[in-house]
């Protein structure tokens, strides 16, 4: 029987060296394969279905390809949005456009870095039924002398509930009460704790389809639209801090091409494509007919498809913002297009 003792001194080096060579080579195909991913928090100021792109990115892996770990959370509102984005809880936040000048102004300089829509989904305004149908309250002017729900002070429903209350020449006379999220506004219309509310379009299909919801205001409709605000004003958009813009643009990239490549999908596929791929695990507080009728609508005249926010529509958006309504017309001139919208990514995204 012969006996072979182990290598020592250089043999043993060499066959080590050798060994850890062909681990190298093993190994290292599949650690290209896997590069790390860096980790980046993204915060939706409510849930519903015009944050489709992002839900689509998510459901999809699209930030994954751009080399991302997205962690989502819904913030609830648009003002605890800007709170989680200036504090630097979250790297990205999605909720009503103003938010890009509103942080700016407050010595947070962000910016508008994806554009989810060219109308504000959210400028609606429904009643009881009951209310409707017994002439109580067939228009905003007779909201007067009553309670409106929005979500929070500054936010871009209470805005957009102070912008419509003004045209309509009641604006000192409602009540515009501060409830939380869409859930909580739409059931407090529901049970009559307010007279009206601000709503989404999925909001106002739910009203709807259960029966006792009318709309007295449809800013979904183009006619209707065009009439009111005469062009595109940016409603819901992604923004991030200019700091972070500046110093970590490889990251911003990698989140904006996710909500491109996932609006890009949504552009190609049905509306009862994209309501089966991210109801379940997005949307299901709604029910199901009202999301896959919201989506298609908004396919059709809602959704920005090139995600681009120009110059003229931001100009309408601060419009609505000025007037002393949430700031003082010379205030926004400290927040211009320049300052407040970078669409670099996107079209950097779009191949331009």
């Amino acid at each position: 029987m012969t006996f072979r003792l182990p290598p020592h001194g250089a043999q043993r080096r060499r066959l080590l060296a050798m060994g850890a060579g062909a681990a190298g080579l093993i190994l290292a195909p599949a650690l290209r394969a896997q590069p790390r991913l860096t980790r980046v928090a993204y915060g939706q100021g409510s849930i519903d279905p015009f944050f489709a792109a992002g839900y689509v990115a998510l459901k999809k892996g699209f930030f994954e390809a751009g080399g991302l770990d997205v962690e989502y959370l819904n913030s609830q509102s648009g003002p605890r949005t800007n709170q989680l984005l200036a504090a630097g809880q979250i790297v990205f936040g999605a909720t009503a456009a103003t938010a890009a000048p509103a942080l700016t102004l407050a010595g947070k300089p962000a910016a508008l870095v994806f554009g989810f829509d060219r109308k504000l989904t959210y400028a609606n305004v429904i009643v009881r039924r009951e209310d409707y149908e017994s002439g109580k309250v067939r228009e905003i002017k007779d909201l007067a002398g009553k309670r409106m729900g929005a979500t929070q002070p500054q936010s871009s429903t209470w805005l957009m509930a102070k912008y419509l209350t003004e045209k309509a020449g009641v604006g000192d006379r409602v009540d515009i009460r501060p409830l939380g999220d869409l859930a909580t506004m739409l059931g407090a219309l529901k049970t009559g704790s307010v007279s009206a509310s601000m709503a989404t379009m999925s909001m106002m299909e739910q009203a709807q389809a259960e029966g006792w919801g009318v709309p007295i205001f449809d800013a979904t409709a183009d006619a209707t639209w065009q009439s009111f605000m005469g062009g595109d004003v940016p409603g819901i958009a992604a923004l991030a801090l200019r700091e972070t813009i500046e110093k970590r643009p490889e990251v911003v990239q990698g989140f904006v091409s996710g909500l491109v490549t996932a609006q890009a999908f949504i552009n190609a596929h049905s509306a009862a494509e994209v309501t089966e791929l991210i109801y379940a695990d997005y949307l299901s507080a709604f029910a199901r007919p009202a999301v896959e009728k919201t989506i298609g609508v908004y396919q059709q005249s809602v959704f920005l498809k090139d995600n681009i926010i120009t110059p003229e529509a931001y100009g309408r958006m601060t419009g609505i913002m000025g007037d002393g309504r949430q700031f003082s017309n010379e205030e926004l001139k400290k927040a211009p297009y320049e300052t407040c919208v970078d669409m670099r990514f996107v079209r950097q995204a779009r191949g331009g």
